[in-house]
């Protein structure tokens, strides 16, 4: 079995070498601000850069998680403060508030995904999850003002009083709206205009959770809590997986009535996604820290569930790597694997997963699936040549190998999360920078909450 020390050199590698120094400062924008965000795979830069509130933002967080974490913060502070001063001076709308959802690389509109002015609360959730980490890293009053002020819109905007939750799609004036409104939408998201979902609820509680580690603000522990027992105890069915979309009173979306066309069509609305289940957990154990839930076994259990389903149901056991999507067919009680391809981000995610819960219950097989999904990731994941990870793994698509190492969904956020907390984990025999001890305290501050 690999040792922890070569298990730490590994993981440090693939995040010094492989990630931060291909992606910074390539990506930094000196002209216009922010950061580039279309990268082909060998790292060049081609025609068409529009700046999304979502990559923007993950960059933000990512540097200033790294300031904290490695040995040139200096480096990755200021270029993280470059992200956050466009975030401030140009993404955020100055008439009406909120997050612009898209912009042209000179600050103008965008025609890129047809969300013309449009708003997204996914959008302003990620947006304010990197002002609070930029704050974390920082305490500049300055920084944690324009946070505030993000949360205030979020909820002033978003926030349902009646049935509790969010709403997805805003107007530019931050109007929530649906399929009777008389505004219409022609975005590319727009088959799922009128239902909340999960996918914006879980990263608001990412964002609302790295709010209150740094701001213990009465309203925001509210809504924290609130998301973490929607989340926990309506999206996630009892078999142990989130539901993606709801009708008003939380009634999931479901196709098992309809036609294999119908259900194929509108696949994105309504199947199991295993990456976001584990992503999930992890997440809602982390708001469960933050809040202090003293014996909080629900969560736990909840979460544990979470992850285990995912391992059952849609990890491949042979060579590793988590499938992108199952399916419960009426009569069956059993996951049918409906998509055997395998995204980058699950992966990264499932590494982060497997490793965090073999420390919360040691005697498990989570380590030993850790290692194997480990492997997975260096032999079909890893750009041995380029560096950085492909968009999938290679044993299923392999025309990934030449596919853009960045785009408007894919940066540094997720793998740059996951190595660093793996390192962390493991780091306990190891000589470690200060910021790796201080990461690994934190987290096992976390574990040490469950156990």
């Amino acid at each position: 079995m690999i040792s922890a020390k070569m298990l730490v050199e590994e993981l440090t590698c693939a995040l010094n070498e492989g990630i931060l120094r291909r992606w910074y400062p390539l990506v930094v924008d000196k002209e216009h601000g922010g950061y580039f965000t279309n990268v082909t795979h060998d790292w060049r830069l081609p025609p068409g850069q529009e700046k999304m509130i979502v990559s923007q933002a993950r960059h933000v967080w990512t540097t200033s998680k790294v300031a904290e974490f490695g040995n040139d913060a200096d480096t990755y502070r200021e270029i993280a403060r470059h992200g956050y001063l466009y975030l401030r001076d140009v993404m955020w709308d100055r008439e009406y508030g909120g997050f612009h959802q898209i912009l042209s690389r000179s600050g103008g509109p965008s025609d890129v995904r047809k969300w013309r002015n449009e708003k997204r609360a996914y959008g302003n959730a990620f947006g304010l999850f990197a002002l609070s980490a930029f704050y974390g890293l920082t305490r500049d009053p300055e920084v944690l003002e324009t946070a505030r002020r993000a949360f205030a819109w979020i909820e002033d905007h978003c926030y349902d009083p009646c049935d509790k939750g969010y709403f997805e799609f805003l107007t530019r004036e931050g109007k929530p709206f649906d399929r009777s409104s008389e505004y219409k939408t022609i975005a590319d998201d727009g088959n799922e205009l009128g239902f909340k979902d999960q996918n914006s609820s879980i990263h608001l509680l990412e964002a609302y959770t790295e709010l209150y580690k740094v701001w213990k603000d009465e309203k925001l522990r509210e809504r924290l809590a609130g998301l973490l027992l929607l989340i926990r105890d309506t999206l996630v069915e009892q078999r142990g997986y989130l539901q993606l979309f709801f009708r008003p009173r939380w009634v999931p979306v479901s196709f098992r009535d309809a036609s294999p066309e119908e259900r194929n069509e509108n696949y994105g609305l309504d199947h199991v996604s295993f990456g976001h289940d584990y992503e999930t957990a992890f997440l809602m154990l982390e708001a469960s820290h933050a809040l202090g839930l003293d014996k909080d076994t629900r969560t736990l259990t909840v979460a544990k569930k979470m992850l285990d389903h995912a391992l059952a149901n849609g990890w491949e056991k042979r060579i590793g790597g988590f499938y992108d999507g199952g399916y419960y067919f009426n009569g069956d009680d059993h996951c049918t694997i409906v998509r055997d391809t395998k995204n980058w981000w699950a992966q990264a995610e499932g590494l982060n997963a497997l490793l965090l819960f073999s420390r919360i219950f040691p005697g498990s097989d989570y380590y030993a699936c850790f290692l194997t999904q480990w492997e997975y990731v260096k032999k079909y994941i890893l750009d041995p040549d380029q560096g950085d990870w492909y968009e999938g793994g290679t044993d299923k698509e392999p025309h990934f190998k030449t596919g853009p190492k960045s785009h408007i969904w894919k940066c540094t956020y997720h793998t740059g999360r996951s190595l660093m907390n793996c390192i962390a984990l493991l780091s306990e025999h190891c000589e470690v920078s200060s910021g790796v001890e201080k990461r690994k305290r934190e987290i096992d501050h976390l574990i040490s909450h469950f156990t």
